[in-house]
């Protein structure tokens, strides 16, 4: 039982016995002890006045003389104003970190064939340029995220939905057929997914040259790009592919399939994956059929030039078109249309979305229109709406090829975090090989940690340069403190120290042990909490947190070199448990921590 819950138990009954009235547990108001008052844990006592009739500093005393005669956890206890700060008794911490010790899975909680299905989308890339920095926040959230729920005994689908069709890929389609020369990925030594969005590059910047000739003829811009003959071709491939002409539809899925490729190698290297990929080529028939359904119950209605609507006006919301006047579909009937081929697939209790928050109008419209239709998870359906990335530079942009490839910026974090190693000496002694892996882990580690660390609804900006800091709330300072502790564990191991299962709860330990030990029974609430709030930031910041309080300890207490057997070993089953966590942590970020650096 976690020390919190023992502890609200023993106030409502000392309540009862103190003042004859029961009080429910969620009247009980615990919280962490700030750092500038003795305690561990504090009582409000506030709530109780009523019960007392005395004032707040009278009721906590009470409270606390009743819970040190009755709670044997209790140490001592001090009353500032209404707030009653209680100290837990180091046999009852050590007894805590006894539990953990045998608790390897401490804080990750175990699904079973009855919990719930969780399905996850995240990605949803476009077949028209590589995954870039915009990406990278998604991929790493959405794989977060489907980590943290699974911990809390959740069974998790992953999934990722391609925007591969319509104009945008007939425009790289028709740039590859009119300048391409057969170039292919092979033969350019270039990936796929970068070739490809080096047309639709090349593309804009010939439709602009297009814009701008016949501008010069006196036209204005709305009537060049209504004479575009190019984007005219580009229309006229999508009208062909919608048709099936069997000539577009081949060249468009040996590009798609130079696109996954590429696609496929940038999720290896983020250590992102999925278990079932949809298409929107193959779901937005799917979504017409259903939006023709809706139109047949009188869900949704047709409009005279044939288009279908939703009338929302009644959830307080605006007509929201569903199918074009020449029967063509929008976004929202793709959104429909997949809704139905993952309920065909999975029996899904909770869909989660990881998109942007420019989409937070899309989705509250997409709830609503999935339970008009019948579908359970409409109503519950989740938009993890997160906001925007950025360099210190500023916004990106892909037709202008502005953007941060994923690809290159995984490159450069590996790269600072190679050269940032070397020059600290935490590569020294390394074999080139184990050097080369230590780089990888730490580029990636900190990127990925900088990018997680933000609370995700939030906009922010990407520094490459502080994030490879081997200081401060970084991956890297966070994957060397481990790196430290597995040094210290393996030294004891070659002194022949063999860690007890059980620390005998009758040892003296200090206040800063205490305080470790508290904070590694966090995890269990942590690991809660993230998965309630949907935020991998109260994870990263809570292993930051515990990784800062260890370095404190680690710099005033001395571990193998301490003289009192009993104390050494409980150290070292502290900072064991201490490593453990760190690596559970990291890990739901999807983030390694070496052993050696």
């Amino acid at each position: 039982m976690a020390i919190e819950q023992r502890i609200s138990e023993s106030v409502i009954r000392g309540i009862s016995q103190l003042y004859g009235t029961e009080v429910s547990e969620s009247q009980i108001q615990l919280s962490k002890t700030k750092k500038e008052f003795k305690g561990h844990l504090t009582v409000v006592v506030f709530p109780f006045l009523r019960i007392s009739k005395k004032s707040p500093e009278q009721t906590a005393q009470e409270i606390g003389e009743w819970l040190l005669q009755n709670e044997p956890a209790i140490a001592e206890f001090n009353v500032i104003k209404g707030f009653l700060n209680l100290t837990i008794a180091s046999s009852c911490w050590i007894g805590l970190l006894n539990q953990i010790a045998h608790t390897p899975s401490f804080g990750i909680k175990e699904g079973s064939a009855d919990s719930p299905l969780v399905m996850i989308e995240y990605s949803s890339p476009n077949t028209n340029k590589p995954l870039h920095l915009g990406h990278v926040r998604n991929n790493l959230l959405g794989y977060s995220l489907a980590e943290i729920l699974k911990a809390n005994g959740n069974k998790v689908v992953k999934t990722n939905i391609v925007n591969d069709r319509g104009i945008h890929i007939c425009k790289s389609m028709l740039a590859w057929e009119k300048w391409g020369e057969g170039v292919t990925p092979e033969s350019s030594g270039k990936k796929g997914d970068h070739l490809i969005g080096d047309f639709y590059v090349l593309f804009d910047k010939k439709y602009k040259e297009e814009l701008a000739s016949l501008q010069e003829t006196g036209l204005t811009k709305e009537e060049a790009e209504a004479q575009s003959s190019l984007m005219a071709e580009a229309r006229e491939m999508l009208r062909k592919w919608e048709a099936g002409e069997e000539k577009v539809v081949s060249l468009w899925k040996t590009m798609n399939n130079w696109v996954y490729e590429g696609f496929d190698e940038t999720y290896k290297k983020l250590g992102v994956d999925f278990d079932k990929i949809y298409y929107e080529s193959e779901t937005y028939l799917e979504g017409k059929g259903k939006v023709l359904e809706g139109v047949n119950k009188g869900v949704f209605y047709r409009r005279e030039d044939g288009s279908v609507w939703a009338d929302l006006t009644q959830e307080g919301l605006d007509e929201k078109l569903l199918l074009r006047a020449d029967g063509t579909s929008v976004y929202m009937t793709q959104d429909i249309g997949t809704a139905k081929l993952r309920f065909d697939d999975y029996p899904i209790n909770k869909m989660v979305y990881v998109v942007g928050n420019e989409q937070n109008y899309h989705f509250q419209v997409l709830s609503i229109l999935l339970d008009k239709l019948g579908f359970e998870f409409g109503k519950g359906l989740v938009h993890f709406s997160y906001g925007m990335v950025e360099l210190p530079e500023g916004k990106m942009k892909s037709r202008e090829g502005t953007v941060v490839d994923a690809d290159d910026l995984v490159e450069e974090m590996v790269a600072t975090a190679r050269e940032t190693s070397q020059d600290l000496g935490k590569l020294d002694g390394l074999s080139t090989e184990e050097a080369e892996n230590i780089a990888r882990i730490v580029g990636l580690g900190a990127l990925k940690y900088f990018i997680l660390k933000v609370d995700p609804r939030k906009n922010m900006t990407f520094n490459p340069k502080e994030s490879i800091d081997f200081n401060g709330n970084t991956g890297p300072f966070i994957q060397y403190t481990h790196a430290r502790i597995c040094s210290v564990l393996r030294k004891a191991q070659a002194q022949g120290l063999q860690i007890p299962e059980t620390i005998d709860t009758a040892l003296a330990i200090s206040e800063k042990e205490e305080n470790l030990i508290q904070s590694l029974t966090e995890f269990e609430t942590v690991v809660s909490e993230a998965g309630t709030e949907y935020s991998p930031a109260v994870i990263a910041n809570y292993v930051y947190d515990l990784v800062k309080e260890y370095n404190q300890f680690y710099h005033d207490y001395s571990i193998l070199r301490e003289e009192n057997e009993a104390l050494k070993l409980f150290r070292l089953s502290l900072s064991k448990q201490v490593a453990a966590t760190v690596r559970k942590g990291m890990a739901l970020l999807g983030i390694e921590v070496p052993e050696r650096m």
